[in-house]
Protein backbone atom coordinates (compact mmCIF):
# COMPACT_ATOMS: atom_id res chain seq x y z
CA UNK A 1 0.00 0.00 0.00
CA UNK A 2 2.63 2.27 0.52
CA UNK A 3 4.60 1.58 -2.72
CA UNK A 4 0.97 2.80 -4.22
CA UNK A 5 0.55 6.06 -2.52
CA UNK A 6 4.42 7.19 -2.87
CA UNK A 7 3.67 6.12 -6.51
CA UNK A 8 0.59 8.31 -6.72
CA UNK A 9 2.77 11.08 -4.34
CA UNK A 10 5.44 11.14 -7.69
CA UNK A 11 2.63 11.31 -10.08
CA UNK A 12 0.95 14.18 -8.32
CA UNK A 13 4.26 16.37 -7.65
CA UNK A 14 5.73 15.52 -11.67
CA UNK A 15 2.04 16.84 -12.20
CA UNK A 16 2.31 19.93 -10.61
CA UNK A 17 5.58 20.59 -12.17
CA UNK A 18 4.95 20.17 -15.21
CA UNK A 19 1.43 22.03 -14.79
CA UNK A 20 3.27 25.25 -14.16
CA UNK A 21 5.98 24.84 -16.90
CA UNK A 22 3.19 24.19 -19.29
CA UNK A 23 0.84 27.13 -18.24
CA UNK A 24 3.57 29.74 -18.62
CA UNK A 25 5.16 28.38 -21.94
CA UNK A 26 3.68 25.18 -23.31
CA UNK A 27 -0.28 25.83 -24.21
CA UNK A 28 0.52 28.74 -26.66
CA UNK A 29 2.53 26.09 -28.55
CA UNK A 30 -0.31 23.40 -28.04
CA UNK A 31 -2.91 26.30 -28.69
CA UNK A 32 -2.13 28.91 -31.19
CA UNK A 33 -4.71 30.68 -30.08
CA UNK A 34 -3.87 33.52 -27.51
CA UNK A 35 -5.08 31.95 -23.69
CA UNK A 36 -5.73 34.77 -21.03
CA UNK A 37 -4.43 34.34 -17.35
CA UNK A 38 -8.01 32.86 -16.33
CA UNK A 39 -8.10 30.04 -18.78
CA UNK A 40 -4.23 29.22 -17.67
CA UNK A 41 -5.60 28.80 -14.12
CA UNK A 42 -8.36 26.69 -15.37
CA UNK A 43 -6.22 24.54 -17.20
CA UNK A 44 -3.91 24.01 -14.57
CA UNK A 45 -5.70 21.51 -12.11
CA UNK A 46 -6.48 19.42 -15.41
CA UNK A 47 -2.44 19.77 -16.73
CA UNK A 48 -1.42 18.47 -13.53
CA UNK A 49 -3.86 15.67 -13.61
CA UNK A 50 -3.35 14.43 -17.50
CA UNK A 51 0.41 15.37 -17.76
CA UNK A 52 1.63 12.78 -19.60
CA UNK A 53 -0.53 13.33 -22.89
CA UNK A 54 0.19 17.16 -22.54
CA UNK A 55 3.29 16.37 -22.59
CA UNK A 56 3.19 14.32 -25.88
CA UNK A 57 1.46 16.97 -27.66
CA UNK A 58 3.56 19.52 -26.65
CA UNK A 59 6.67 17.81 -27.93
CA UNK A 60 5.27 16.92 -30.92
CA UNK A 61 3.75 20.73 -31.44
CA UNK A 62 7.55 21.65 -30.84
CA UNK A 63 8.39 19.10 -33.62
CA UNK A 64 6.15 20.28 -35.79
CA UNK A 65 7.68 23.77 -35.75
Amino acid sequence: MAIVISILGLYVMVGVVFAVAFIVFGVTQVQPAPVTFGARLLILPGAAALWPFLLGRWLKARNAR
